[in-house]
């Protein structure tokens, strides 16, 4: 079966030829089936130009660095938790990268136009989470550290209190995860817009022509944006 593609006029136009020794019936089953596999497959290869599997291990490994950043926080600062440990942004931002990257990667590896719309679901959860995430960070570089607090005059404040640098540590923590939640963000909304374009994008509309001498052409056409 041999296949050619042309683009014109903002329509890209796919003409495959069926010999004419096949049987009616498989000629009829041939050009009934190519429409539906050959659109979703043109879809996902649109999504495929963002690079869903790079997008996601950046995911992947920024979702490991925050996981085990909250392990080690949350054990150093058992007693008296920051805000960044205290609202565990580490962990469900963390968890969530996780599962959102292992869906772009699949999804680089699969046709599955269902998967691409999984992907923007999540996507668009890792977009509103980073912002949270932003927030809370920049909340814990502007505030004291826990017990450190001038509530009144004559509070007594603990030994550590006094060394600037517990806190340039903790204010550098939060910068560089405000970093990440740059970086979040920005590939959650690329795979998010090249997601919605592809579910966006018109099913193929085919047709079908006889030719007695050559056998029976099969054109499929798909509105494209170039």
């Amino acid at each position: 079966m041999a296949a050619t593609v042309t683009d014109s006029g903002g329509v890209r136009i796919i003409m495959e030829v069926i010999p004419a020794t096949d049987t009616p019936a498989a000629q009829q089953a041939s050009s009934s089936s190519l429409s539906t596999p050959v659109a979703s497959s043109f879809r996902v290869h649109s999504f495929r130009r963002a690079q869903p599997k790079a997008l996601g291990a950046i995911h992947i490994v920024t979702g490991i660095i925050r996981f085990c950043s909250g392990i080690i926080l949350t054990t150093a600062e058992r007693d008296i938790p920051s805000i960044t440990v205290a609202s565990g942004v580490l962990f469900w931002l963390g968890l969530l990268l996780l599962v959102t990257g292992s869906l772009l990667v699949e999804s680089g590896k699969r046709e599955n136009i269902l998967l691409v719309k999984t992907c923007c679901i999540f996507s668009t959860g890792v977009v509103l989470s980073t912002l949270v995430a932003t927030i809370v960070h920049a909340t814990a570089i502007t505030t004291n550290l826990p017990g450190c607090e001038h509530n009144w005059p004559h509070q007594l404040r603990g030994e550590d209190c006094f060394y600037t640098d517990r806190k340039i540590l903790s204010d550098g923590l939060n910068l560089t995860f405000i970093i990440f939640c740059l970086l979040e963000f920005c590939i959650a909304v690329a795979a998010l817009t090249f997601g919605y374009a592809a579910i966006k994008q018109h099913n193929y509309k085919h047709m079908v022509r006889m030719d007695p001498h050559r056998g029976l052409d099969v054109v499929m056409r798909l509105p494209w944006d170039g």
